[in-house]
């Protein structure tokens, strides 16, 4: 327990090093203020535009915005903060397999199965981090400005998007067990979502796949209820798991 921790705090200390803490704690803060801010300009713009759009036949109404309309902006960033994470985290393991610096640690007896838990630990952290401060950000400017209890279903909608950003963590570390390049994992990560999404399309086995989770994003305006996503989140979790203990299974048979 002591190699993992040690390590645990080696893998923290190198996220701060290579700034990657602190470029993705921007990337959320960011959006954390951009969705308030963008549903705040929204009748500013509709207003500018209006002129110009008169001459074109187009008549615009008055825009009222309320505090649904920051939020759903909030669930159509997250997808692009998953992106910028995806290729952020890529290289957890892969850059260690090209400097060569896995052969010494294991050598010396620390067990690989520390070195994937420690890894995901660091992920999940940043992940659970960078997600709830942007969630939180949100949250304060739109109470500020509007009223959040306009929002049905704010908290389970949001707890289920998060649940799927922890499934795209394992899928990393599984891929980044198994290949060797950064580039390898991303699109593999990439092409199960990929697949998951036009699987999708067939009703009839929608709710067993996680990308149903992306659904809950219209919980908040009264579309769907949270028990609509239980099947879909038992199978994300097991999943996760199955990612995670087939990711070390492959790092342990890996040639360093």
């Amino acid at each position: 327990m002591r190699q993992l921790v040690t390590f645990t705090k080696k893998e923290f200390v190198e996220l701060q090093r290579t700034n990657k803490l602190l470029v993705l704690g921007i990337v959320f803060l960011l959006f954390g203020i951009m969705n308030p801010a963008i549903a705040k300009l929204t009748p500013w713009l509709m207003e500018t535009m209006a002129n110009e759009l008169e001459s074109s036949g187009i008549f615009v109404k008055e825009v009222v915005v309320t505090a649904l309309d920051s939020w759903m902006q909030f669930f159509k960033n997250i997808p692009m903060a998953v992106i910028v994470f995806v290729l952020m985290f890529s290289g957890i393991l892969t850059n260690e397999y090209q400097k060569g610096t896995l052969i010494n640690m294991v050598t010396k007896g620390l067990s690989r199965w520390k070195i994937i838990v420690s890894k995901l630990i660091v992920m999940l952290a940043a992940w659970s981090i960078g997600y709830w401060m942007c969630f939180g950000i949100t949250y304060v400017y739109n109470e500020y400005y509007w009223d959040n209890s306009i929002a049905k279903n704010l908290l389970p909608s949001v707890f289920v998007i998060y649940i799927l950003g922890i499934w795209f963590t394992t899928m990393i570390i599984l891929f980044s067990s198994i290949f060797r390049t950064n580039s390898s994992v991303a699109i593999m990560t990439a092409v199960v979502f990929g697949v998951m999404y036009v699987l999708s399309m067939v009703p009839d086995i929608e709710k067993y796949l996680p990308v149903k989770l992306m659904d809950a994003s219209s919980m908040p305006m009264g579309v769907g209820a949270p028990e609509d996503f239980v099947t879909a989140l038992i199978i994300t979790g097991i999943w996760s798991i199955i990612n995670i203990f087939a990711g070390i299974k492959c790092f342990n048979k890996k040639n360093l």
